[in-house]
């Protein structure tokens, strides 16, 4: 049976943070949050002496001038708890838009809705960029804490928050817990979003669950039957729970498609081919794909292209390819290999010719190449030489009793031909 090693490498998702900054709450009604047996709670302004101050920052904001907007945030340290909640949280929202202000921005915002005193839907808002800041600063777990936060909150469900809940929990290395978020996802998207579905692949390939991952890769290519990589991945899969026909029918639709187009790839599908007793379209695969420069021109590639025409019994091409993968290597096996087939297809003095290469070459196991040489020098009608190499072939001890039974036999044809050996 094939064995193939397939090593996926992790699924790293653009899940990005967007911070986006509102007007202050003192401007904005609160939003009604619907969660069962909640009871809403009171609209809060800010004080009058921290209205002021607020709103100068919000104005320098407006002219995009942040830092004069920080500025002024920063002298403020009023003593009423929703104040402070308030301010905290602005400067959190104008820290977050900044580049490589997200750790700062998130000391602040965790201030701000510690104390639950903000109003709901700043409360509701605050908690969510918690979320997508601990993932831009890849504080995972931070971001399962706040992203649950926010559904408990509002009671609401958001594809793209369970998503983002997924590769958290994937980042914090909580691979059984990415399949329920990411299930959530699936079926709130409106339109399909490949993105939890590779989470949800991930998560069962991780853990060796492979079966599973393989159910996830179909649906992958069911749902995204455009995106060629899934293709050949969902044919890997199938490579992981031994199902070559699977793997062979979905790697030659792919190949149809024009989908494949990796050196890999194209090896694969050979190797499937020869797996399910198809070595001819192999073979051509290869010499196909060696011509037009995606597969190597070498001496492994032409043995390989070699082997898989010996399997579909093309003898006499499969000798001469192994002819050309000799030249390139000087390999006393491909000699060996080229002069056994062309000893099987009756070319006995091709088959000399390239045993005698290899015997020159040095090759590990040069008794088995005299008796191969005996052989194809019989057939020839070369009586001495024959028995010149029979002798050789008995100095082995596993190929004394073969060469034995093989010498008189050689010293009867002589006789009988008047050759003296």
């Amino acid at each position: 049976m094939m064995k193939q090693t397939f090593k996926m490498s992790a699924f790293a998702l653009v899940l990005g943070a967007g911070a986006v900054l509102s007007a202050p709450a003192a401007l904005a009604q609160s939003a009604p949050v619907v969660c069962p047996g909640y009871t809403k709670g009171k609209t809060t302004l800010v004080g009058e002496r921290t209205g002021k101050k607020v709103q100068k920052a919000f104005e320098f904001y407006n002219l995009d001038q942040v830092n004069e907007a920080l500025n002024v945030l920063y002298e403020l340290d009023p003593s009423d708890d929703f104040d402070k909640a308030y301010v905290q949280r602005f400067i959190g929202n104008l820290l977050a838009a900044q580049e490589g202000q997200g750790g700062k921005a998130l000391g602040y915002l965790v201030d701000a809705v510690e104390p639950k005193v903000l109003n709901d839907l700043e409360h509701a808002q605050t908690l969510k960029l918690l979320g997508d800041l601990s993932m831009q600063e890849e504080k995972y777990t931070g971001a399962i804490k706040w992203y649950n936060a926010w559904m408990d909150f509002t009671c609401k469900e958001d594809a793209d928050t369970y998503t983002r809940l997924a590769q958290a929990l994937f980042e914090s290395k909580q691979l059984d817990k990415m399949v329920e978020p990411a299930d959530r996802a699936i079926a709130l998207y409106e339109e399909p979003n490949k993105n939890p579905y590779v989470l949800k692949l991930t998560s069962y390939y991780e853990r060796k669950m492979y079966p599973e991952t393989v159910a996830v890769a179909e649906e992958l290519v069911r749902v995204f039957p455009q995106e060629k990589t899934w293709w050949s991945r969902l044919g890997f899969f199938y490579l992981l729970v031994e199902d070559y026909k699977k793997g062979l029918s979905t790697f030659e639709l792919a190949y149809n498609q024009g989908y494949l187009e990796k050196e890999n790839e194209i090896k694969t599908l050979a190797q499937l081919y020869q797996t399910n007793g198809m070595p001819y379209r192999a073979a051509r695969l290869l010499e196909k794909h060696m011509k037009s420069g995606l597969l190597k021109n070498d001496a492994d590639m032409l043995a390989n292209i070699a082997n898989a025409y010996h399997q579909a019994k093309n003898f006499k091409t499969a000798a001469g390819l192994y002819a050309q993968a000799a030249a390139k290597s000087s390999d006393p096996e491909h000699y060996r290999k080229q002069g056994t087939l062309l000893m099987v297809a009756e070319d006995y003095r091709g088959a000399i010719k390239a045993l005698e290469s290899a015997l020159e070459r040095g090759i590990d196991n040069p008794a088995k190449v005299h008796f191969s040489l005996m052989e194809a020098n019989f057939y020839a009608g070369n009586f001495k030489a024959a028995y010149k190499h029979v002798v050789e072939a008995k100095k082995d001890r596993s190929m004394r009793r073969n060469a034995s039974a093989w010498e008189p036999y050689i010293k009867e044809k002589a006789k009988n031909r008047g050759i003296s050996i």
